[in-house]
């Protein structure tokens, strides 16, 4: 190690000592660890220090503080977005890079350590008002870049390891505001919104309502349903994929697996929904057959719910039809077709059927969710079996009252 005493420009003494390193190992070049203090003892320190690290780790101390935390979440988003997964995933990766890029962009990733990162993650609980499932993306998120570090040589923990997503405690207020009522429909409301589809609807809707609020279905997994999905003989129907279109144009769709690796299911489903679709499937046929030479462009891929040109309909139209069709009832529920996914959880609750098996049937929906609404009816049907008592036996409990 050789060590000398330098003169700055302020006119103060430092130490600067040089000691050489294991080789670069993509270059094969001699590598130098340079480091300067204010006594020599000091810089020898420093030096060994980034010696030791080198050569137990590998960690590359410079490299990790001239990489800020933008450049290499933009080189891990490359490499993420060229492993198969879906485009939608990648835009939600996407924003949650960005959420972070508001705190740390310009940081160099080996100056990020597990308290500012911790900080950063209160922060946007308590003061930035974010919900804490998409703060829990974001973690999830840094998690990955952060790995990406780590296995990069460039920094030695990863500061996401034991961080903590606070719980954002609700006011009375917030939770009388959100109800889980709110989150489905009740008995009457799929009623009356059913009724309102078989008076009002356009074009599929019948279908596609019924199909939902019966299957528990996502409606990109309906979307996505073709010909062979469906077995008519066994009244099964075979969920292996789900429909995404980034520019919602109905050339321009992506067929990919369903969210999860549970949500490749088959369901059992009510004959009548099948014999609905069984006519509708008939009714494909009979048009292909007859008016497929009219289309320049015909997309034969056997879609359920197709457009006259064989091309599917896409998830967003799904929402605009929901939105006509509850304007016509007195349902005033912020609803959407995702709604229709937790109006079949509560339906499957009422029915009695195990937790387990409504868990498999939609497809391992999102337990926190699926035990609230199931919770929820349960509850209400103890209270309701209560009452049912009091109604039937009451001339006997009046005998008892004092």
């Amino acid at each position: 190690m050789h060590c000398e005493q330098i003169t700055l420009k302020s006119g103060q003494k430092r130490w600067v000592c040089v000691a050489d390193g294991p080789s670069d190992p993509a270059t094969g070049k001699r590598r130098q660890i340079r480091r300067r203090a204010k006594t020599q003892r000091e810089a020898k320190k420093r030096v060994q220090e980034a010696l030791n690290q080198l050569q137990e780790y590998g960690i590359d101390e410079k490299k990790g503080q001239k990489i800020t935390f933008e450049q290499l979440a933009n080189e891990w988003l490359a490499t993420y977005e060229l492993s198969g997964v879906k485009r939608n995933t990648v835009r939600i990766r996407e924003k949650e890079i960005n959420i972070l890029k508001r705190f740390i962009a310009k940081t160099p990733i080996s100056l990020i350590s597990h308290s500012m990162y911790q900080k950063i993650i209160n922060t946007l609980i308590t003061k930035e008002d974010y919900a804490r499932t998409t703060v829990q993306g974001v973690n999830t998120t840094a998690g990955m870049i952060f790995k990406y570090a780590v296995r990069d040589k460039l920094i030695k923990d990863n500061p996401t390891d034991g961080v903590v997503i606070p719980k954002k405690r609700k006011t009375i207020e917030e939770i009388k505001e959100n109800p889980i009522d709110e989150m489905y429909l009740e008995r009457e409301e799929l009623e009356e919104f059913l009724n309102a589809v078989y008076k009002h609807g356009l074009y599929l809707d019948l279908e596609r309502f019924y199909t939902l609020a019966f299957s528990g279905m996502r409606s990109g997994e309906l979307c996505a349903l073709q010909k062979q999905d469906l077995d008519f003989t066994k009244n099964t129907i075979d969920i292996t994929k789900t429909l995404y279109s980034e520019t919602s144009n109905m050339r321009k769709y992506e067929l990919t697996p369903p969210k999860t690796e549970g949500s490749i299911r088959t369901i059992e489903m009510e004959k009548p929904i099948m014999k609905l679709l069984k006519r509708l499937v008939r009714k494909n046929d009979k048009h292909k057959l007859q008016y497929r030479h009219l289309y320049e462009d015909f997309h034969d891929e056997d879609f359920v719910f197709c457009r006259d040109n064989g091309y599917p309909f896409i998830p967003k139209n799904i929402q605009m039809r929901m939105e006509r069709i509850l304007s016509k009832t007195s349902i005033k529920k912020d609803i959407t077709p995702h709604s229709l996914r937790h109006t079949h959880i509560s339906m499957l609750t009422e029915a009695g059927v195990p937790l387990p098996t409504i868990m498999r049937r939609v497809g391992h929906e999102d337990m926190e969710t699926t035990m609230k609404i199931y919770t929820h009816v349960t509850n209400k049907m103890k209270e309701d079996a209560s009452d049912k008592v009091r109604y039937t036996y009451g001339n006997i409990l009046e005998k008892i009252s004092f």
